[in-house]
C-alpha cells in the first residue's frame, strides 16, 4: 500500500520519515528546497524520549504527479495552501484514494471534500510539536498520538503507524478533539512572540496568563455555541485557564506535567516568523474570532494576538511576558 506525504515540511518529513523507518512504502512530495536538503542529508528523526532514527534512501519528489499511485495521502501543507493542494491532487489521485488532513485548524477537511469528490477525505491532527533543526534533522519535542476521524479505510495502515511509533487514535467525532487541540494551539502566537522555547515560556506566569485569557475567551464562545471540547489532558479544558493562572510554584506542583516538554520544543509559528514566512494565525486564533462573529459577539484577546502576529510577520521583536499581558488586557 503506497503512502504519499504531500507538502512534506517539518511535520510531513517527521511523520513520513518515521513510517519509512518502520518499513512502510513512503514517497514525499514538497518544495525543491526541502528535496535538495533531503537528497544531501537523508532524514534523521529524533524525539523527546531519546529516539534517534536515520533514513538514507528517501524518495522526495517535487511534482504532484508523484502522488498518482498513492493509496493513502497524508496532507501536511499549511492551512492557507489547502485549496491549492486539493486542486493539484484532484488532477492526479486515483478514485478511492484516502486523504488524511494532518493540518492545523478546523476547515481543511471541508475544503478538501469540495475538490476531491472521487476520493475519501479523513480529518486528522498532529498533537505534538516538530522542530526542523536543519540538514534533514526533525525533532519531536512533545507527546501525543496521531488523531483521526474513524474510517474503515484506515485499517490496512494501522500496523504501519504502530510500528513507526506513531499510533493512530481514531475518533467517532473528531471536531471536539480538533477544538481541544486548537485551544492548546492558542499558545502558538504567544510562544512565537516570546521568542522562547516552549518550556521556558510556559514556566513564566505572565505568558501563561496570556494563554489563559485567550482560552477563557474561546471557551465562553464554545459554550455559547454548544460545543464541548474533548478531554485530551489530565485537566479538563474548561479548568485549564484557572490552572494556567496559578503562581509559578503552585503551577509547578499541581501541573508539572505541562512543563514536561523537551527543552528544544518550539512552535511552528515561531519557526515561520524566524523564516520570514506567513503564519497560520488566521486558521488558529482566527477560528475563535469567526466563532464570535457567528454569535454576534467579539473576541478581543484573540483578535489582538492576530494583529500582533501579522505585525511580527514583517517586524518581529520579542515581547516580555508582562508587556504582552498588558497589551492583551488593554
Amino acid at each position: 500500500m503506497s503512502i504519499v506525504v504531500y507538502g512534506a515540511g517539518g511535520i510531513g518529513c517527521y511523520v513520513g520519515g518515521r513510517l519509512l523507518a518502520g518499513g512502510a512504502d513512503v514517497v514525499f512530495v514538497g518544495r525543491p528546497r526541502m528535496a535538495a536538503e533531503v537528497a544531501v542529508h537523508g532524514l534523521r528523526l529524533t524525539d523527546y524520549l531519546g529516539a534517534d532514527l536515520r533514513v538514507a534512501d528517501v524518495r522526495y519528489e517535487t511534482s504532484p504527479a508523484a502522488a498518482g499511485a498513492a493509496d493513502l495521502v497524508l496532507l501536511t501543507v499549511k492551512s492557507a495552501a489547502t485549496g491549492t493542494a486539493a486542486a493539484e491532487l484532484a488532477g492526479v489521485l486515483k478514485p478511492g484514494a484516502i486523504v488524511v488532513s494532518f493540518q492545523n485548524g478546523l476547515r481543511n477537511g471541508d475544503v478538501l471534500r469540495e475538490r476531491l469528490t472521487d476520493q475519501v477525505v479523513v480529518p486528522g491532527m498532529v498533537p505534538f510539536n516538530v522542530l526542523n533543526r536543519g540538514e534533514g534533522v526533525f525533532h519531536q519535542g512533545t507527546a501525543g498520538a496521531l488523531d483521526v476521524q474513524s474510517h474503515p479505510g484506515l485499517a490496512p495502515y494501522v500496523e504501519d503507524f504502530a510500528r513507526a511509533g506513531l499510533p493512530l487514535k481514531q475518533h467517532d467525532d473528531i471536531l471536539p478533539v480538533q477544538w481541544s487541540k486548537l485551544l492548546l494551539n492558542l499558545n502558538n502566537p504567544i510562544n512565537a512572540l516570546s521568542d522562547l522555547p516552549l518550556r521556558e515560556e510556559l514556566s513564566q506566569r505572565a505568558y501563561r496568563r496570556c494563554l489563559a485569557a485567550a482560552q477563557a475567551e474561546s471557551l465562553a464562545l464554545l459554550a455559547a455555541h454548544g460545543i464541548e471540547p474533548a478531554r485530551i489532558l489530565a485537566v479538563p479544558m474548561r479548568r485549564f485557564p484557572a490552572v494556567l493562572r496559578l503562581p509559578d510554584f503552585l503551577f509547578r506542583r499541581l501541573a508539572g506535567s505541562v512543563l514536561a516538554i523537551d527543552p528544544l520544543a518550539r512552535t511552528s509559528m515561531w519557526e515561520d516568523l524566524k523564516a520570514g514566512r506567513p503564519t497560520e494565525i488566521d486558521y488558529l486564533n482566527g477560528e475563535v474570532v469567526r466563532l464570535a462573529e457567528s454569535l454576534g459577539r467579539r473576541a478581543p484577546v484573540n483578535a489582538k494576538l492576530i494583529e500582533l502576529i501579522h505585525k511580527a510577520e514583517t517586524n518581529h521583536h520579542p515581547w516580555p511576558g508582562p508587556e504582552l499581558l498588558r497589551e492583551l488586557q488593554r
